[in-house]
């Protein structure tokens, strides 16, 4: 899950972004409006935290113009603007949820969870199939109830096909899923999680399509 953080005051910015990441989340941070449509009209994110007050222009502007494009962006306002008139106004715009500040970090992750969920197949933060199963809350992985050791990445990767079950995604989907503006890819990174998580996964879990990228089927 690619999500852009849009928020000018810097020191918070640095505090989410290390939030999201430790989350499982990727996470990039733009401070401006102008920015932030940019990256959006190049689909480089999946979903948006926007804060109202930004210098170049006010965000529910920014959030009308995304929506006046029929760009179906999931979007959550983060703004010290707190009254209930501003609050409808959001939603009224298209916003998908209303967070005011200060907020409580772990209100903002399982809020990001909810939309998460949406986004893909998966209905809970444990997805199971078959004998594998998938905590998003506890960044767990169990095979038959036993925990994995799963770092970081292997977690993203796998939690990416999990939550996309029956649907194929490509080595370019899940890169641009993990990692975030700048950072270095290995050529053969994907590959390299896959074939870690492979030999910690029952057989066939992950399957390989040729060509195409891999998938893991849903479960029986």
């Amino acid at each position: 899950m690619r999500i852009l953080l849009v928020e000018d005051d810097m020191q918070l910015a640095r505090g989410l972004h290390q939030s999201l990441r430790a989350e499982g989340f990727t996470a990039n941070h733009v401070n401006n409006a102008k920015s932030a449509w940019l990256t959006i009209q190049t689909n480089e994110c999946d979903m948006l935290i926007l804060d109202l007050g930004l210098p170049d222009m006010d965000g529910l502007s920014l959030l009308k113009k995304i929506r006046q494009h029929n760009l179906r962006l999931p979007v959550l306002i983060l703004t010290a603007r707190d009254s209930m008139e501003d609050k409808i106004k959001g939603l009224d715009q298209g916003a998908d949820d209303y967070l005011s500040k200060p907020f409580d970090v772990n209100e903002l992750i399982a809020r990001l969870r909810v939309i998460e969920r949406r986004l893909g197949t998966a209905t809970s933060s444990v997805i199971v199939i078959n004998q594998v199963s998938l905590d998003l809350a506890a960044h767990q992985v169990t095979l038959d109830k036993q925990l994995l050791d799963v770092p970081r990445k292997e977690f993203m990767v796998l939690k990416v096909l999990m939550e996309q079950a029956g649907r194929i995604q490509s080595r370019e989907q899940l890169e641009s899923k993990l990692y975030e503006w700048g950072e270095e890819v290995a050529s053969n990174a994907i590959e390299v999680h896959i074939h870690h998580l492979r030999k910690k996964l029952p057989d066939g879990f992950i399957k390989t399509i040729r060509g195409v990228g891999y998938s893991v089927a849903k479960g029986q």
